[in-house]
């Protein structure tokens, strides 16, 4: 009897030792910040884009089944492993997934198995906050002229957010996806909700309910992802306000710093504010990726901010590889004044024109001289090739 006492006492010893080190953790745990860090210490220095391909206006048309381009997204993740990028983040959008779970589940498999042919290990991110409140399945509107990224739609969308008796289909989503893909290498996190407290194009009297409502929902998303147990780590990506002072904190921001993983921000500002940003966070002892950055016309660029990046050991993840039907090369205040006449004076977002050459070859080759990868490509294969 004493000896099953003592091998059991040795038992919980053991346990313990593991989940203070990181090396085990309870599942439905959120990760400590050692295991969290020594995930981190893996990782290359982590350098993409978040990325549409050229012919689709959002998420939606990136994967359904009708517009779906496989093609096309060779190519493109072609074009980023060449500069350098070694992730890629990718929206996903829950009708598309409910409507068809194994259809949508072959072309994400499909998609992975393209990145990975590339070296690339993307971010997925579940649900979205930002623009059109009502998404809708089936073909999508084209691009307003002049306008950047005039198509983008939410998920869940407003009227399925606010209706109480659609969260078991959300949480089928969230299981769905990432019980699919869980132990699944190819995937580098799972960004559970973008912005989860933007307006978006709401109306202002509808932003307070949406946001409570976030609020009720968000910690429960991070509760059924972590039903599945991913070997890979969970966030949400912060984008406003106070960041420090719990006092100041809004109630959307103590959530995600409480149930992330890792620690993912967006910052569009001039160097200095990212370093200010990233002076913040170190506070949370966590990794940090700023899975948001790059605007040229704000004051965040390739050559201010990658550098930054790499001293602190940053994983950025820049908006935009190609121009395309998103438009993202206008800036933001196209929303208001669009550029129909005549297009920016600077790009705003994007590495690479239509005809996939650089926007500006020097961001192209700081980018592969800061991480040490890519290759410039030869005359002979030009980056231009038919589709």
């Amino acid at each position: 009897m004493m000896e099953r006492v003592v091998r059991y006492c040795a038992l919980l010893t053991l346990m313990a030792a593991l989940a203070g080190s990181g090396i085990a953790q309870a599942p439905g745990q959120r990760w400590t910040a050692k295991h969290a860090n020594e995930w981190y210490d893996r990782q290359p220095w982590l350098v993409g884009a978040n990325y549409v391909p050229s012919d689709a206006i959002n998420e939606l048309e990136m994967f359904q089944d009708a517009t779906f381009n496989a093609r096309l997204n060779d190519k493109e993740l072609g074009l980023a492993e060449g500069i350098g990028m070694n992730t890629v983040r990718v929206f996903l959008q829950d009708q598309w997934w409910l409507n068809d779970p194994a259809g949508a589940r072959k072309r994400l498999d499909e998609f992975l198995a393209i990145a990975a042919k590339h070296h690339i290990r993307p971010v997925l991110v579940l649900f979205d906050s930002c623009w059109e409140p009502n998404p809708h399945l089936g073909p999508q509107h084209p691009p307003i002229p002049g306008v950047h990224n005039s198509g983008w739609v939410q998920s869940p969308g407003k009227a399925r957010l606010l209706d109480a008796t659609v969260e078991p289909q959300l949480k089928a989503y969230v299981t769905g996806v990432i019980g699919a893909f869980a132990n699944d290498d190819r995937v580098l996190a799972w960004d559970v909700w973008n912005e989860p407290d933007n307006q978006g194009r709401d109306v202002e009297e509808d932003v307070k309910d949406k946001v409570r409502r976030v609020n009720e929902l968000l910690p429960r998303v991070f509760a059924w992802a972590r039903t599945e147990r991913p070997q890979q780590p969970l966030t949400s990506g912060m984008w406003t306000g106070n960041w420090t002072d719990p006092r100041k904190e809004s109630a959307t921001t103590k959530i995600q710093l409480a149930e992330s993983d890792v620690i993912t921000f967006h910052n569009y500002d001039w160097p200095e504010g990212f370093e200010a940003r990233i002076a913040e966070l170190r506070a949370t002892g966590r990794p940090l990726i700023c899975t948001e950055y790059m605007a040229r016309g704000n004051g965040s660029t390739f050559d201010t901010i990658l550098p930054i990046a790499k001293r602190e050991r940053v994983a950025v993840i820049n908006w935009g590889l190609v121009a395309g039907k998103t438009q993202t090369y206008l800036p933001w205040d196209s929303w208001k004044r669009p550029y129909v006449s005549e297009g920016p004076a600077v790009w705003f977002h994007d590495v690479f024109k239509a005809d996939d050459t650089p926007y500006r070859q020097h961001e192209v080759d700081l980018l592969r001289q800061m991480t040490g990868r890519g290759k410039a490509e030869s005359a002979e294969q030009p980056a231009a090739a038919a589709r």
